[in-house]
């Protein structure tokens, strides 16, 4: 996200080495620089220019401190502003109230806002181990409510029936009745959106609010959408008391303007991000985190957690101890690290929380591709024996023919299997040894589509 913003950024930084201070001449055209990747990542022009100001006043004259030079205090300065536009502290979700805590979602046709629901399901499942309902007041869009039930069932929460007949707030005070006599924690209503913003969307959903009163009004906006993300998030602003914003799609967003105006225009905090299309594609937004990763930085504590949530700690510990005791790594432990990635939300996902030079490393690779020959890979070894996963020295030409055949596959991609796991189980034998450096360096062209 913002790699336009971050590249500016680096380069700025280059040529501001080996000055002793920040000054009016030498901060102008960085300044410059952040004006025009700002704007061309569509942040709002108000935003910009508050923005920029801010920046001019705190990095003037500021002292390089220690061992830091001009640029990297520059980065410190930024770094600090990108976090107060975004929100500053971590903003969490409100559910102290007696039970059903009512979350009210808004937003227009096509953000996602139906999907967000029963991501939030989950989530609230899962991390608040919440009893949640949901139901839908949508009554104009065809099979919106049939596209909430679905989702809500994939995500293990249960669905409040309501049909296209009925009313919208006859829908919302028939729903709240039944999470209150079936003692449920949360009820998440769905609102119905448009494809533009109308007077009458905007006085159903104020008539909504006016009637459930729920603790939060979540404003779900497409992050692709840019400034129109932005003048949407106003006109919703003057019709509700909004108390958070999601942001959608910021996995396929490589400009991100959305994320740096919303808070600014709305004054609600973004408490959420959707990223990918599955259910647990939900993650909470921290400012200063995402602020890491636009300036290249990366995100490694939300990696972190990403792999304590996905990773199966006994199958890690298990590979340890194998490593530990002397025993080889083979095929079986190498198919268990490919499925823990895609747990993890794979290679793009990884990538995107890593800092920018594992990024450049990757520069030009198709995720895409990369991901598709992974799951391949996969394939591959699924149709070894289990005798072939545990000792790959086994697998011969005759061998090799029957599990491309398996897998649907060429023998050559079974070649470039076996060659990737080698490269792996080199680099184990390295870690053994504490080798970590060498590991690292060993990595290079050992992931298909990295090289």
């Amino acid at each position: 996200m913002l790699e336009n913003l971050s590249q500016r950024l680096a380069r700025v930084v280059k040529t501001m080495r080996g000055e002793a201070r920040l000054t009016e001449a030498n901060t102008q055209e960085m300044l410059r620089e952040i004006r025009i990747a700002l704007l061309e990542a569509d942040v709002a022009l108000p935003v910009v220019r508050d923005f920029v100001a801010r920046v001019r006043e705190r990095a003037l004259g500021q002292e390089v401190i220690g061992s830091l030079s001009p640029g990297q205090a520059l980065v410190g300065v930024v770094h600090r502003e990108l976090t107060q536009l975004m929100g500053g502290d971590t903003a969490q979700l409100d559910l102290a109230s007696q039970p059903p805590a009512i979350v009210l979602m808004a937003g227009l046709q096509g953000a996602g806002k139906t999907t967000t629901v029963g991501k939030l399901a989950k989530w609230l499942r899962e991390n608040r181990k919440k009893k949640v309902l949901t139901v839908s007041c949508d009554v104009y869009r065809p099979a919106a409510i049939e596209q909430l039930r679905t989702v809500t069932k994939q995500a293990g929460a249960e669905f409040f029936a309501s049909s296209p007949e009925q009313k919208p707030a006859e829908i919302a005070a028939a729903a709240r009745q039944w999470a209150r006599t079936h003692y449920f924690d949360v009820l998440l209503v769905d609102t119905a959106g448009r494809l533009a913003i109308d007077e009458q969307m905007m006085r159903e959903i104020a008539e909504l609010h006016a009637l459930l009163d729920p603790v939060e009004t979540l404003f779900v906006v497409d992050a692709m959408q840019g400034q129109d993300a932005v003048n949407t998030a106003k006109a919703f602003k003057e019709a509700l008391p909004l108390t958070g914003v999601v942001l959608t799609k910021l996995d396929g967003d490589a400009r991100g303007g959305a994320a740096l105006s919303v808070k600014a225009v709305t004054g609600a905090p973004i408490k959420f991000v959707g990223v990918g299309e599955k259910l647990d594609g939900l993650e909470g937004f921290h400012p200063e985190r995402m602020a890491n990763r636009i300036l290249g930085m990366g995100d490694i504590v939300s990696l972190v957690e990403e792999a304590q949530k996905n990773v199966d700690q006994k199958t890690a510990k298990a590979l340890a101890d194998k490593l530990k005791s002397g025993h080889r790594f083979d095929l079986n432990d190498f198919a268990s690290q490919l499925g823990q990635m895609n747990r993890m939300g794979g290679l793009a996902s990884m990538l995107d929380k890593l800092p920018a030079q594992f990024q450049q490393a990757a520069a030009g690779a198709d995720m895409s591709q990369a991901e598709k020959q992974m799951r391949r890979m996969q394939a591959i070894i699924q149709s070894m024996t289990k005798a072939e996963r545990a000792k790959p020295d086994l697998i011969k030409a005759s061998r090799k023919r029957r599990i491309a055949a398996g897998s649907g596959v060429s023998v050559q991609e079974v070649n470039r299997l076996l060659s990737q796991f080698e490269q792996m189980q080199s680099m184990m034998k390295k870690m053994q040894k504490g080798g970590l450096a060498k590991m690292m360096r060993g990595m290079k062209g050992m992931m298909p589509g990295l090289r």
